[in-house]
């Protein structure tokens, strides 16, 4: 409405000073249409205002969604995806391209859609004054749009490579970032300086492509204003010479044309930002088009949210009670023809603590990954109380389980924040208790700040063990039937193993507990451990029982001096 509004102005003027001029040279006082004109000049500038207010609040509009849909698909994407994705680059995609889709709406595409209708309407009113003058602008206009549509192909494949170098070069500065204090006691920051240096000057040869292409189209549209008004300034002034035209037509053909030849700039601007938009679009559109992992729980005869069979819904902070968790000849690889896990079988009993041991590289932490259902298995099935893992959402599947990862993440944020992830709702003493059973109650009093203590990036303000206790406590406090442990005891000293042990013994009361452990100081006592080598079961029992029937586990409890 106000770019009908404005255009209507704009359109106005010409025909005021036409008028101005008529009422001059007759010998008329021209007062009544020269405040006409000052009125339509005031007008068409507050409406500019508010067009460009409104135009510039929609194109942020624009990129909150896009934002909005990209966080929201990035965080539900499969595992799988991310696995084979760099995480700068993905980050870049929410940054950096979207910043250029809102250049498209801003650098003059809604600006172009309202110059549509002055364009149209100044061409009417040359039309109406000069055909002649009208074919001869046209011819030279002509020209230019060919010209900046056929450049401007150009910069939409340089600017998704230009992308596309910017998220290597995110992804690079990520990875060198997370990993700083290595790399410096490796002695690699010049080799990594000069990887990045070297990402980040293909971005810069690519912006430098897409600014050589623009060069070429920014000049178009002053040749264009140029050449169209020396044209009809010279063949308009020899028809004004020979009484073909009028003065007061001329000076108005001429505004008409700059009225004209301003939609033009803004028609040419848009051009190039959008098919600029258009590269960085295509990268957001391949995210956007990526299958979410919670898609996949639609199963044929089941709704999204629905447990399956036998699995009923458990919110966060209700233990409920044990499961029992199965799995029959499960097979799974990572990549096709090399399996990590190979026909496996074994039966955790519910409220039992079962522990999962054998050499690095086994399946162990796979195990987990798939009972959490980051992936599913290529054969067999896992089950909870009976019913096949597939059969329910994930959503349900995760409230009944606790997960303790192998490096123990910790967000960047307070304690409070990182205990409260996966149970929302709890008290101060509940957090309390939990942080006093891993034994880092008293570490945290000793901060004036308390629950409320940063931890830092990526918990770099917390040592290795205080992170993984931390995650520990966190499992904890969500207090559910289900608990899965990565190594929890990987980077304690003996005194804190001792406490943990206490709190997972303590923890273990009236849930299923699984416990992948290099360790075996760490499982000893559990009610069933099971052996893996190599992705197979190769024996289960208790401690004192394997010592008798498995050589490899005897092996292993040699090397770490239990036998």
């Amino acid at each position: 409405m106000l770019s009908v509004l404005g255009a209507g102005l704009s359109l106005a003027q010409p025909v005021a000073v036409n008028q101005v001029i008529r009422s001059i040279s007759t010998g008329r006082s021209a007062a009544p249409v020269v405040l006409v004109l000052v009125l339509l000049v005031l007008g068409a500038g507050l409406v500019g205002a508010a067009q460009q207010y409104l135009l510039e609040r929609t194109a942020e509009g624009v990129v909150l969604t896009a934002r909005r849909r990209l966080v929201d698909q990035l965080l539900r994407l499969p595992v799988r995806e991310h696995d084979a994705r760099r995480t700068g680059d993905l980050v870049s995609r929410v940054g950096s391209d979207t910043t250029v889709v809102r250049a498209a709406l801003t650098g003059g595409l809604v600006d172009a859609l309202g110059g549509a209708l002055v364009f149209t309407g100044a061409l009417i009113g040359m039309a109406l004054l000069d055909p002649l003058l009208l074919g001869i602008t046209l011819g030279v206009v002509l020209v230019a749009v060919l010209a900046v549509v056929i450049a401007s192909a150009r910069i939409q494949v340089l600017t998704r490579a230009a992308q596309e170098a910017v998220g290597r070069l995110a992804a690079g500065v990520e990875r060198a970032v997370s990993a700083v204090r290595t790399i410096r006691a490796s002695g690699a920051t010049d080799r990594e300086v000069a990887r990045l240096e070297t990402e980040a000057v293909s971005a810069h040869d690519y912006g430098v492509r897409v600014a050589g292409v623009g060069a070429v189209l920014w000049p178009i549209s002053g040749l264009a204003v140029q050449g169209s008004f020396l044209a009809v300034l010279g063949v308009g002034g020899y028809r004004v010479a020979s009484g073909a035209l009028a003065v007061a037509d001329l000076v108005t053909f001429i505004l008409f044309l700059f009225m004209m030849v301003m939609p033009l700039g803004q028609f040419f601007s848009a051009v190039t930002t959008v098919r600029a938009a258009l590269g960085a679009l295509g990268r957001i559109q391949e995210i956007l088009g990526l299958p979410r992992e919670d898609a996949q729980d639609r199963a044929p005869g089941r709704t999204e949210g629905t447990p399956g069979a036998g699995a009923a819904t458990l919110g966060p902070g209700r233990r409920g009670r044990p499961v029992e968790v199965s799995f029959d000849q499960v097979t799974f690889s990572y990549r096709p023809g090399r399996p990590v896990l190979d026909r496996l079988s074994f039966t955790v009993p519910a409220g039992s603590t079962t522990a999962i041991v054998g050499p690095s590289g086994g399946g162990k932490s796979t195990l987990l990954a798939l009972i959490e259902r980051f992936y599913d298995p290529d054969h067999g099935s896992i089950r909870l109380d009976g019913a096949d893992l597939r059969a329910m959402s994930r959503t349900d599947l995760r409230a009944r389980i606790g997960y303790v990862e192998q490096d123990a993440p910790v967000l960047a944020g307070t304690v409070r924040e990182n205990l409260l992830l996966a149970a929302p709702e709890a008290d101060e003493a509940a957090c309390q208790e939990v942080l006093g059973a891993v034994n880092l109650l008293a570490r945290l009093q000793e901060h004036p700040e308390g629950l409320d203590a940063p931890v830092g990036d990526d918990g770099a303000g917390l040592s290795g063990g205080e992170r993984q206790r931390l995650a520990i406590a966190r499992s904890l406090l969500a207090d559910t039937p289900l608990l899965l442990l990565d190594e929890p005891t990987a980077s304690l000293d003996s005194r804190n193993e001792q406490a943990l042990h206490a709190a997972i013994r303590s923890a273990a009361a009236g849930r299923t507990v699984l416990i992948v452990a290099h360790r075996l100081s760490t499982v000893v006592g559990a009610d069933q451990i099971v052996v893996l080598d190599h992705g197979r079961l190769t024996a289960t029992g208790t401690h004192e029982e394997l010592l008798g029937t498995s050589v490899l586990y005897r092996e292993l409890a040699r090397h770490q001096l239990l036998v």
